[in-house]
């Protein structure tokens, strides 16, 4: 299957013409390869293809989903008749109020040099084994797994309002995991770099020496200590702090959480919910991130701001939440694939950059922590009320002002809304990632983002030792 516009008008057509008052269709194919090394031994070389076409049908108030991976006329025509259905089943049990869309055409298609897929393959396997098997040799690295990731995702969204967006997004990235031992201590570590393109950022990057790094942060974290537990001033780097918003208060803004009450920002908008220095946005496009010029209800995704100067501006929101919520519609109705219709997700968040140096953030903490990364576990949030525990990565005890003293098995906890609020430093060092071996979890899907923001300092964050 291609991204075919006629074939995608006629379901659009056949939708309307069996009873739809709207519908959106969408089409998709995704093709993913991943190579594993698992300590010297090639664990896994697989290819997956995702091909299919979904559609939304609105009738009254109501609206149903159905999809098909099968792209005969019976099967298409099959899936138009059940999602209508449901929309009928739907309207009866209660009535929904779609956001107005306006008709757009366009086409974003993002740049490569070289092609993933058709890379020799033997060229692939020779890479991932060399990093992994040269980890391995190294003293004290008892185990080591590295992955290289390919993708290529192309879907197309046509609505019965005009719109026709056609997306194609390639990205290629490389990831290296290290497992360090001392006496009685295991430590782990672990890394990945994503980057928008082609098989081009994988040729021109040393593999060897991005996985030499994580061997050795493993290995001397697994020599540290763990840092005493108690409240901390923190330093926080790009990372933590994507990790920090997009997790713990990305969620909380997403207006179908809003809608139900799983959401401590609920009612909050025009209330301060954070320091004065920062401002949080979601952007479809930005450098470093996951490219999403539309949704896939074909709604253009903006530059949207979450919260101005420490005050909550709006939500993200998709066609049927922003009426409930009375407020503007975002951009952000999201799917893993056509297999799943849309939910309310982030794209790109982040905190803007304020005009601080990163060294000047260290200056007056007699005592404190700089927390890093590089290594980061995940955690657990609870969007309802605001608070997070998330494992961190390797990081240093500040003394005096610089950061002096490694420390592994870093906990933190709290509010967000209180951490935020404590922020009293923000640096000009923006910085946003992605990664195509994961994304934001919810509903049971996977979506790709981008988060991160640039290092902030704040008064207070509770520490723990793991």
């Amino acid at each position: 299957m291609h991204m075919n516009v006629d074939e995608a008008r006629w379901v659009l057509e056949e939708a309307l013409k069996r009873g739809a008052d709207q519908a959106t269709v969408r089409l998709q194919e995704r093709v993913y390869e991943l190579i594993v090394y698992d300590t010297g031994t090639l664990r896994s070389y697989t290819t997956s293809r995702t091909v299919g076409v979904g559609v939304r049908a609105v009738v009254g108030g109501g609206f149903g989903y159905a999809y098909t991976t099968s792209l005969d006329k019976e099967s298409v025509l099959g899936t138009i008749d059940r999602a209508i259905a449901i929309a009928r089943v739907a309207n009866r049990y209660g009535r929904k109020t779609f956001a107005p869309l306006s008709p757009v055409r366009d086409r974003y298609v993002t740049e490569f040099k070289v092609d993933p897929h058709y890379v020799d393959p033997e060229t692939k396997v020779g890479l991932v084994r060399d990093v992994n098997t040269g980890s391995i040799k190294r003293e004290g690295i008892v185990s080591a797994v590295t992955r290289l990731g390919l993708e290529r995702d192309r879907r197309l969204v046509l609505t019965s309002e005009g719109a026709e967006v056609n997306v194609d997004v390639m990205g290629v990235g490389f990831a290296h995991m290290a497992v360090a031992k001392y006496g009685a201590v295991i430590e782990r570590v672990s890394d990945s770099e994503s980057h928008i393109g082609g098989y081009e950022h994988i040729e021109k990057r040393d593999w060897s020496k991005f996985a030499e790094e994580i061997d050795e942060l493993a290995l001397k974290a697994v020599q540290s200590k763990t840092p005493p537990p108690g409240p901390y001033v923190a330093v926080v780097d790009n990372e933590v702090v994507g990790l920090l918003l997009h997790e713990a208060f990305g969620h909380a803004s997403e207006g179908d959480g809003v809608v139900t009450g799983a959401s401590i920002l609920k009612g909050r908008i025009g209330e301060r919910v954070a320091s004065e220095l920062v401002t949080i946005v979601d952007a479809g496009l930005v450098e470093g991130g996951y490219p999403v010029p539309y949704d896939d209800e074909g709604v253009p995704k903006r530059k949207t701001v979450i919260v101005e100067r420490g005050v909550l501006r709006r939500y993200l929101t998709s066609r049927d939440t922003s009426p409930e919520l009375g407020v503007e519609l975002t951009g952000n109705a999201r799917a893993q694939d056509v297999t799943f219709d849309v939910l309310v997700r982030q794209t790109n968040y982040y905190a803007e950059p304020g005009d601080w140096k990163v060294e000047e953030l260290f200056e007056g903490i007699p005592f404190g922590i700089y927390l890093k990364g590089r290594g980061a576990m995940g955690g657990q949030v609870n969007p309802s009320v605001g608070t997070y525990t998330f494992s961190i990565g390797p990081s240093y005890i500040i003394k005096n002002g610089e950061p002096v003293e490694l420390v592994r098995g870093v906990i933190v906890s709290g509010n967000i809304l209180e951490t935020l609020r404590e922020v009293d430093a923000v640096a000009k060092d923006l910085k946003i990632t992605t990664s195509i071996f994961g994304g934001c979890g919810k509903g049971a899907q996977t979506v790709r983002v981008g988060d991160g923001g640039p290092h902030l300092r704040t008064r207070k964050i509770v520490v723990g030792g793991g």
